[in-house]
């Protein structure tokens, strides 16, 4: 491997600029080149035709990050990285572009279903077991976008205004939590911060390696330097993809002496020490086959999905009669995924729902209709009559609907929380032929259900869900699986109840009004009423919680348990979640913030005992005065619960002088 003082420093330069749109300088073979692709959800490496027309390879097509983060199960985090670190290695990829942590703070962001949550606690925990599996099977992530890119609008130019406690507890944590990964690269984000681009900002740079444990190399996002002699000395190590003018404009810069060759070799000395690392696995093999990497994306898909209704409909009986409805249902991409850099060309594509309900419900009459044309989406395709006459003699009715990549994608947030008013023109006249119609929903983040809800009898979020999507849905609704996912995102009554519908913004500025009541801190703590809530999932299962208890562990650790018990007769498993409060406080703090959950498969009349070990990181606050994290003295309240609403066990502690010192349970 060569070393730094062996590099000239126009190679420096070079290979601190990249080399075309997916890799690293080789300088002429003498280095190795690293090559890089999108893919948070499926590895989407390209081919360059002519007139750079870039084709993707196939690649298996996996649930998107809010699919993923509804499981509430980091096991599955962790095989979806290290799967999608086999893909990599078909592919000889060394770096994946993913994942993407950024808090969900506008629910109208073109690119929700790329991140994880609204909370930065569960979007980080589970950034960091995908990271994990990630690197530990041989690929580097690259986290991204660092920071404060929560909506595509003018996203090259316009101001995230954030003030210090805002951005440290909400928008810097979940990098924080995926840093403990140890990610070998984390990407700037394209918006400026404070009016500061991304990509020349020290401060935060500064921030991620002397605070915040990142200690790897960061790149650019692509195009996101304006200069490039400026965002080296910002902490910007790799521009991406390789820009001529730029790079002409830094080689003139250093010989002018505005940049040193010092400061060069900090950058190139990171590259470097990257490249190295991903040497050692260079010709590394896969360690799962194709089919278990697509079953992997099958079981994210069955956890993922949120029932958010059912009034006895569900689960389906075999040799009950269904009518599927709705172009959604043939498991097109077009419909099933989101666009830009997440999109991915399916390994093998979906099966049609029909199909798969058929495989399941052998002794059953199954009927599909399209419904209406996606690309006229204003128009049916055939006469409604005979639509409404199927749904009417079948049993049940299940109606697919969504948004696909042609609504939700990379560079334009969507217009509205709602579905086309076809797709609810639809479900209101299917559900008054049919009283048991069940909507399935394809959609990356939060749908307006408002027009509709309350007149089918269930109602059932796929999300966007890979290439096995509708293998997971017929099991779940034929009752095969039983269902498990929760809201990892809370779904308003509409978008004006949104914390971020009132904040200011216009072409150039976004102010973070809202402060640090984003998704469900601000609804529990101003007490707005919502859809569905944070931590919300129905099962065919029932649980009970009890026997809290709440152990001193040393200053301001302690450990939480309780037992859910399956009161049911069916197999299910339950996402439990420990949110706390600082019952008086001398600064503003929202009413809860979770700080812990568990997903635990309990059998039919079984208990599991769930523990949770909570340090100092649940009771602290960021002083914008101290610059620090602190903790106040006084009490604190502990809430167990099955959502952020339904809270079934609480108990409080009492702090003083970083030590806990009493503890009661309610």
């Amino acid at each position: 491997m060569v070393k730094l003082s062996e590099l000239t420093v126009e190679e420096k330069l070079r290979l601190i600029c990249g080399k075309g749109t997916w890799n690293t300088d080789d300088l002429n073979g003498k280095l190795p080149s690293l090559l890089m692709c999108d893919g948070p959800v499926g590895v989407r490496k390209v081919k360059i035709e002519e007139n750079y027309v870039q084709t993707p390879y196939p690649s298996v097509s996996y649930p998107a990050l809010q699919c993923l983060t509804n499981t509430w199960n980091r096991r599955l985090a962790r095989e979806m990285g290290a799967a999608l670190a086999d893909d990599c290695k078909e592919k000889e990829v060394d770096i994946l572009l993913a994942p993407g942590v950024n808090i969900k703070r506008n629910p109208l962001n073109g690119r929700n279903f790329e991140y994880f949550s609204e909370d930065p606690y569960l979007a980080g925990t589970m950034a960091y077991e995908y990271v994990d599996g990630l690197q530990k099977n041989g690929v580097a992530a690259c986290v991204k976008h660092y920071c404060c890119n929560n909506e595509e609008f003018n996203r090259l130019e316009q101001s995230s205004e954030v003030d210090e406690r805002t951005l440290r507890e909400i928008y810097l944590k979940p990098f924080e939590w995926t840093f403990k990964a140890r990610p070998e690269w984390v990407m700037c984000s394209y918006n400026r911060i404070n009016g500061v681009r991304a990509s020349e900002h020290k401060k935060l740079f500064d921030v991620a390696r002397n605070e915040l444990g990142f200690d790897g190399a960061v790149m650019s996002d692509w195009g996101a330097v304006s200069d490039r002699a400026a965002s080296v000395k910002a902490g910007i190590d790799l521009e991406m993809p390789f820009n001529q003018a730029n790079y002409d404009k830094l080689l003139e810069d250093y010989r002018a002496g505005k940049i040193t060759e010092k400061e060069i070799d900090v950058s190139a000395a990171r590259i470097l020490k990257a490249i190295e690392k991903r040497m050692k696995h260079r010709g590394e093999k896969p360690k799962k086959t194709e089919k278990e990497r697509l079953d992997v994306a099958q079981k994210i898909a069955e956890e993922g999905l949120v029932l958010l209704k059912n009034d006895g409909v569900l689960p389906l009986q075999n040799g009950q009669s269904v009518c599927v409805l709705g172009r959604y249902a043939r498991g097109e991409k077009e419909y099933t995924s989101g666009g830009g850099a997440a999109h991915v060309s399916p390994l093998c594509g979906n099966v049609p729902l029909a199909d798969a309900l058929k495989s399941v419900m052998p002794d059953s009459e199954i009927e599909f209709e399209d419904g209406f044309n996606y690309e006229n989406i204003q128009s049916y395709s055939q006469k409604p009559q005979r639509m409404f006459e199927k749904c009417a003699i079948n049993d049940v009715a299940v109606i697919c609907v969504g948004t696909g990549y042609l609504i939700e994608y990379e560079g334009k947030d969507r217009t509205t929380l709602k579905l086309d008013p076809m797709q609810e023109e639809l479900i209101l006249q299917t559900a008054a032929q049919n009283p048991d119609t069940v909507v399935v929903i394809y959609a990356g983040a939060v749908i307006d259900v408002s027009a509709w809800e309350d007149r089918v009898a269930a109602i059932v979020y796929a999300g966007f869900n890979g290439e096995r999507g509708n293998v997971a849905i017929a099991n779940v609704l034929s009752g095969k699986v039983n269902p498990s996912g929760k809201l990892s995102e809370t779904f308003p009554l509409c978008l004006e109840d949104s914390p971020y519908f009132d904040t200011y913004r216009d072409a150039t500025v976004a102010r973070y009004t809202d402060g640090l009541d984003v998704g469900y801190r601000y609804y529990e703590t101003a007490g707005v009423d919502t859809r569905y809530e944070f931590g919300y999932g129905l099962s065919y299962s029932e649980f009970e919680y009890d026997d809290l208890e709440v152990v001193k562990k040393g200053g301001l650790c302690a450990e939480i348990s309780y037992t859910v018990k399956n009161v049911s007769d069916v197999d299910g498993s339950e996402v439990s979640q420990v949110y706390v409060r600082d019952a008086v406080s001398f600064v503003y703090r929202p009413d809860l913030e979770l700080k812990g959950y568990s997903k635990n498969y309990i059998k039919a009349g079984d208990c599991a005992k769930v523990t949770i070990q909570l340090d100092e990181t649940a009771f602290q606050f960021y002083s914008a005065a101290k610059d620090k994290w602190e903790t106040e003295d006084g009490v604190f309240v502990i809430y167990v619960g099955a959502s952020v609403k339904d809270i079934r066990l609480q108990a409080a502690i009492t702090v003083t002088d970083g030590e806990i010192n009493k503890i009661k349970i309610f």
